[in-house]
């Protein structure tokens, strides 16, 4: 995913089975989150525990974010709704 509609398109397409947390990752850090919310070119997102300035909301510019990890066991079927199907 390098586009920045790409990732909003995950983020706004999120199952609504499928908790709103994982790890981001951005060219400066990499953190957990346990929530989110979206506006058009930000994310908004609540870490899973504060930083070293004890922050834990971060406004992220989809531009930004490199990868999403998630530690869902379920299916890669549930992850059609946000665009992603199988070849061939």
């Amino acid at each position: 995913m390098e586009s920045e509609d790409d990732w909003r398109t995950i983020f706004e397409q999120w199952p609504a089975d499928l908790p709103k947390q994982g790890l981001l990752t951005t060219a400066q850090e990499a953190f957990g989150f346990s929530d989110f919310l979206l506006s058009r070119g930000i994310l908004l997102v609540e870490r899973d525990r504060p930083d070293a300035a004890g922050a834990r909301k971060v406004f992220l510019p989809f531009r930004s974010i490199l990868a999403l990890k998630l530690t869902d066991p379920g299916p890669l079927a549930r992850y059609q709704s946000l665009g992603f199907s199988k070849m061939g």
